[in-house]
C-alpha cells in the first residue's frame, strides 16, 4: 500500500475552514501586544467572529495579560472579563468619576490601585461552551472543558470540568494519575508533523496510547 502523505494543517490561515468564515484561529487575528494565543486556538462565532479582540475581551485596558494555549476551542459568546472591570470597593461610592472627564479627572490617581488577581491564564486544549465567561486573573488548566454559560470566578484544575455561576468543580475527565502522565506527554508541543500522524490516537485513543505515540517512545 502507498504511504499516506500526511500534511498538518496550517496555523497561520485565519479561516481554517473555507465554508465556514464564523470558525478563526486566534493567533493571526490577534494584535495586541497583551493577548497571547497558540497555534490552532479558535473561536466560532456566526456574527463577528474577527472583532474578537473588542466583543470578547473586555475591559482591558493593561497591563494584565490574556494569555490562551494551544488548540483551544471557544464556542460563540465565550468572554474574558479583564481588570480593567473593577470598581473601588473602599469608599461609599463604587462610581469611576474620574473616567467622565471634567474637574473629575484630576482623581485619576484614585484608578491606580485598584485591586488585581494578575493575568488572566488559559492552558493547552481546552474547551468552552457557548456563552462561558472568565473573571480577572483566573488560572483554567489543560485539558479542561468549562460547560456554557459558566462564569468561572476560581481557578480550574487539569483535566478539570466546570459549570455553573459561580462555575463549580463538576468532576474530573481522568484520575490522577492520568492527569500527571498527560501533562508529562504534552501532546500540544510534539512537532507537527507527528502530531498529524496520530491525530486518531489523540482523539479517541487512551493514555496508554498516547505513551505509545509520543515521540522518541514518549
Amino acid at each position: 500500500m502507498p504511504v499516506m502523505n500526511l500534511i498538518p494543517a496550517d496555523p497561520t490561515v485565519l479561516h481554517p475552514v473555507p465554508e465556514q468564515p464564523r470558525v478563526v484561529l486566534l493567533k493571526p487575528l490577534v494584535t495586541s501586544g497583551l493577548i497571547e494565543v497558540g497555534e490552532f486556538s479558535y473561536y466560532d462565532d456566526p456574527d463577528d467572529p474577527t472583532a474578537f479582540e473588542t466583543r470578547n475581551v473586555l475591559y482591558h485596558y493593561g497591563p494584565e495579560k490574556l494569555v490562551i494555549g494551544k488548540f483551544c476551542a471557544l464556542g460563540t459568546g465565550t468572554r474574558f472579563v479583564m481588570n480593567g472591570a473593577n470598581h473601588r470597593m473602599d469608599g461609599p461610592s463604587t462610581f469611576p468619576f474620574p473616567i467622565m472627564g471634567g474637574s473629575w479627572a484630576e482623581h485619576f490617581d484614585l484608578l491606580g490601585d485598584l485591586p488585581s488577581r494578575g493575568d488572566t491564564v488559559v492552558g493547552n486544549d481546552v474547551w468552552f461552551g457557548h456563552g462561558a465567561t472568565v473573571m480577572p486573573g483566573v488560572r483554567v488548566g489543560h485539558g479542561a472543558i468549562v460547560a456554557s454559560g459558566a462564569v468561572v470566578v476560581d481557578d480550574v484544575p487539569d483535566y478539570g470540568i466546570v459549570g455553573g455561576n459561580p462555575a463549580r468543580l463538576i468532576r474530573t475527565r481522568y484520575d490522577e494519575r492520568d492527569v500527571a502522565r498527560l501533562l508529562a506527554l504534552a501532546w500540544w508541543d510534539w512537532p507537527l508533523d507527528h502530531l498529524t500522524a496520530h491525530v486518531s490516537t489523540l482523539m479517541s485513543g487512551s493514555v496508554d496510547d498516547l505513551e505509545l505515540a509520543a515521540p522518541h517512545g514518549g
